[in-house]
């Protein structure tokens, strides 16, 4: 065989074996795009953490109690879940974690937990957006005695 010939041959054989990886690659990628997660595997992957508040756009973090702003929420896929006071409580005497339940509601556009999570709030919370890292929330606040729509965005 000459030269020429083996080298054709085992360029043929390296481009096939390229093609098999980048497809089966290819495929792999593919399936995991094909099965996005629910909203219940996205709230339960892991605990969400205060980021920041914001009314139209603009930050009203101060607001919100020192507190509050380090507590570890914690959504259980089955709809339980757990609240922490991390490091600061804001009231000495209160437990360091409590229990919750929690639904979505109106086909999943509504978040309710059985207990406020902010002084000045309530228990049902829109959802503005769930990502991967990302928890997006609004609800009707009371801030320094104006009524007002908050936007909640946790993060882990």
């Amino acid at each position: 065989m000459s030269m020429q010939k083996k080298y054709s041959l085992i360029a043929l054989a390296s481009l096939a074996l390229i093609s098999v990886i980048v497809i089966s690659s290819c495929s792999k990628e593919d399936d995991a795009q094909a099965t996005p997660k629910t909203k219940t595997e996205l709230i339960s992957k892991a605990s969400w953490k205060f980021n920041k508040a914001t009314v139209g756009g603009g930050d009203v973090s101060g607001y919100i109690e020192a507190c509050k702003k380090d507590n570890i929420v914690t959504f259980a896929a089955a709809g339980t879940g757990t609240a922490d006071e991390g490091l600061t409580k804001c009231n000495s005497g209160d437990p360091q974690t409590a229990n919750f339940t929690w639904s979505f509601q109106t086909n999943e556009s509504l978040l309710f937990v059985s207990t406020p999570l902010f002084s000045g709030g309530n228990s049902t919370f829109t959802i503005v957006s769930l990502t991967e890292t990302q928890l997006v929330v609004s609800q009707n606040m009371t801030i320094s005695g104006f009524t007002q729509n908050v936007e909640i965005t946790f993060v882990h």
